[in-house]
C-alpha cells in the first residue's frame, strides 16, 4: 500500500506561491544584481510588453517586489553587464542567465516548417542579405533594413520580409538581441551577444516545462502549468510522460491541497521550509503581464479572481478598462485599477477603482493603497495622483 501524498491547506498553498513570486511582502527588498537573477531564476522570467500606458511590464513587475529602483540601471545590467537575456520562456521575456543552454536547445530544434512561419517566410536571399549587414555594420534594427518585398499576410503580423528575416535567425540561434532602444529590439550576432556555452540535453529542455513551472507556483496541479512556460510546450500525452518520469526519479513529488483538484506536484526541497514562510502582508498593484498571472486560471482556482486583459476588447465591451492592475490586499486580490500616466502634466490618472464583491474596504486598506499609489506616482516621476469620485480622499 502507498503511502498517501504530503496535504497542504489552500491557504498554505497559496503562501508558498507567493513567496516563489516574491509578493510575500511588497516592495520590500532592494533591487541588486543579485536580487534580479535570484527574481528570474524562482518566476522563470519577466515578461516583456510594449504597451506604455503606465510603464512597461518588465518594469513594473520589478516596482511590485523591490520599489523604487532605477530604470537605466536594470537595463545596464540586461544589455551591457549581460546577467540576464531578452530571449522566450513565457513569450518575450528576460531570463536568468542558468537558462542560456535551454534557449540554446530550442534555436537547435527550432522547426521553420512550422505554418505560422512558412506563411511569412523570408527567403534565403533575405535572410543572407540580413546577416552580411549585421555581420558587417554590427548591430540593427529591423527599421534600419528597407524593403520593398512584404508578405501576402494582414493584421499585427503583417511583418516586412527583412523582419521576418531577423526573427527566423533569432529563433535559428544566428542572431540574438543585444539592446533596446524605446522597446525596439537590436538585432546582433549571436556570439557577439551570448558567451560560449553548453546545449541542454532534449530531455532537460522538456523537463524545464515543469522545473520552470513549479519552482514559480511552489504547488500546482499540471493544469495550472499549462502555459506559464510556453517554451517548451509540450503536447499534452509529453506532459504526462515528462511528470510521470520526474516522480518516478523522485525529482517532483505528488502533493494534495485542500480544495483543490489534483494530483498536485511540488519540488521536494520546496515543502521543507513551508511551514516557516510568513502570512503575505500589505497592499501592491500588480501588472497585467506579471508571472502571476500567467496562468489566470491558477488566479481564479486559488484566489478566486477572475482576470481578463482588456487591451484587445473594443472600448464599449470593456467591463473594468484599458490597462487595469489588479489590487493584491494582505495575499488576495481585492479589486481592480485602471492607471494612466499624463507624462506631459506629469500626473497620475486613476480612472476607475473596482472593488471585488463582498470586499469592504476599512481603514488598512484604504492606508495601504494611498501608500502604494503615492510611491507609484513617484516612481513614475508624477507630481500629481488624480483620483475618481469617492475615493479622492485616498492621497
Amino acid at each position: 500500500m502507498g503511502t498517501r501524498p504530503p496535504r497542504l491547506s489552500r491557504d498554505t498553498a497559496v503562501r508558498l506561491w507567493l513567496d516563489r513570486q516574491g509578493l510575500l511582502r511588497p516592495r520590500g527588498r532592494r533591487l541588486t544584481r543579485r536580487a534580479l537573477v535570484e527574481h528570474l531564476e524562482r518566476t522563470g522570467g519577466l515578461q516583456l510588453d510594449s504597451v506604455n500606458v503606465l510603464e512597461r511590464a518588465h518594469y513594473l513587475t520589478l516596482w511590485s517586489r523591490f520599489g523604487d529602483y532605477s530604470r537605466e540601471t536594470l537595463d545596464r545590467w540586461v544589455y551591457r553587464e549581460r546577467i540576464a537575456h531578452d530571449f522566450l520562456v513565457h513569450v518575450a521575456c528576460l531570463e536568468p542567465p542558468s537558462r542560456l543552454p535551454l534557449s540554446r536547445r530550442y534555436t537547435r530544434d527550432f522547426d521553420p516548417q512550422q505554418k505560422w512561419w512558412q506563411d511569412r517566410k523570408a527567403g534565403l536571399a533575405v535572410r543572407r542579405r540580413v546577416m552580411r549587414r549585421i555581420r558587417n555594420e554590427g548591430a540593427l534594427e529591423s527599421a534600419q533594413f528597407k524593403s520593398g518585398e512584404q508578405p501576402n499576410i494582414s493584421g499585427w503580423w503583417g511583418w516586412k520580409a527583412e523582419k521576418m528575416a531577423l526573427e527566423w535567425l533569432l529563433r535559428k540561434g544566428k542572431l540574438a538581441i543585444s539592446e533596446r532602444r524605446s522597446f525596439r529590439r537590436v538585432y546582433d550576432l549571436a556570439e557577439r551577444v551570448y558567451p560560449p556555452g553548453p546545449i541542454a540535453s532534449r530531455r532537460d529542455y522538456e523537463d524545464s516545462w515543469l522545473f520552470i513551472g513549479l519552482a514559480g507556483n511552489g504547488v500546482a496541479p499540471a493544469r495550472h502549468l499549462a502555459n506559464y512556460v510556453t517554451v517548451p510546450h509540450p503536447k499534452a500525452p509529453l506532459k504526462r510522460e515528462i511528470i510521470a518520469r520526474n516522480l518516478r526519479a523522485g525529482r517532483i513529488v505528488e502533493v494534495e491541497v485542500d480544495g483543490l483538484a489534483g494530483p498536485c506536484y511540488a519540488l521536494p526541497e520546496l515543502l521543507e521550509e513551508v511551514s516557516k514562510l510568513p502570512p503575505p502582508r500589505g497592499t501592491n498593484l500588480v501588472c497585467p503581464f506579471d508571472s502571476l498571472l500567467w496562468q489566470r486560471a491558477r488566479a481564479a482556482e486559488l484566489l478566486d479572481f477572475d482576470y481578463r486583459i482588456e487591451i484587445y476588447v473594443p472600448r464599449g465591451q470593456r467591463r473594468y478598462g484599458y490597462y487595469v492592475l489588479p489590487i493584491f490586499h494582505e495575499g488576495r486580490f481585492v479589486g481592480r485599477l485602471d492607471p494612466k500616466l499624463d507624462r506631459s502634466a506629469g500626473r497620475l490618472l486613476v480612472h476607475a477603482i473596482h472593488l471585488e464583491p463582498g470586499f469592504k474596504a476599512d481603514a488598512g486598506f484604504k492606508r495601504g493603497l494611498s501608500g502604494c499609489l503615492s510611491e507609484l506616482a513617484a516612481w513614475l516621476g508624477a507630481g500629481s495622483i488624480d483620483l475618481p469620485a469617492g475615493w479622492r480622499r485616498l492621497v
